[in-house]
């Protein structure tokens, strides 16, 4: 297999066991890729698929955005999906802009609902 893609997932607290089923769904097309997540939704996501090599950063209130989002300024991820919570106040709110903003400006692929990102798997984009 050729190199792979690096993948950012995340999820707000609410959002996390939406996320960690809809990678378990789409295991097989996730192996084989980098995936980077915050720390705790990557706990979440290794229970789950274990299978899956996934690096984790802090956890998003204690920067693990912003070292994702640094990630994306350094051209280091092809796609983020970030499950939010538009329900709930973040106390990290500003992080979460911030990092919505720069899959904006380095025009990275985002997913923020498990609609969207089943259209990007179905789309081919990993393969």
């Amino acid at each position: 297999m050729a190199k792979g893609k690096h993948l950012a997932l995340i999820a707000h607290d609410r959002k996390k066991d939406a996320l960690s089923m809809w990678v378990k769904a789409h295991e097989a097309a996730l192996t084989g890729h980098t995936i980077s997540c915050t720390a705790t939704t990557g706990g979440v996501i290794e229970k789950n698929s274990p299978g899956l090599k996934v690096v984790k950063t802090k956890s998003g209130p204690l920067g693990g955005d912003q070292q994702i989002g640094a990630l994306i300024a350094e051209g280091e991820i092809d796609l983020l999906v970030f499950f939010t919570d538009p329900l709930s106040p973040h106390p990290h709110d500003v992080d979460v802009k911030a990092l919505t903003r720069l899959a904006t400006v380095y025009d990275i692929p985002m997913a923020c609902s498990k609609a969207t990102a089943d259209l990007i798997i179905a789309s081919g984009f990993l393969d």
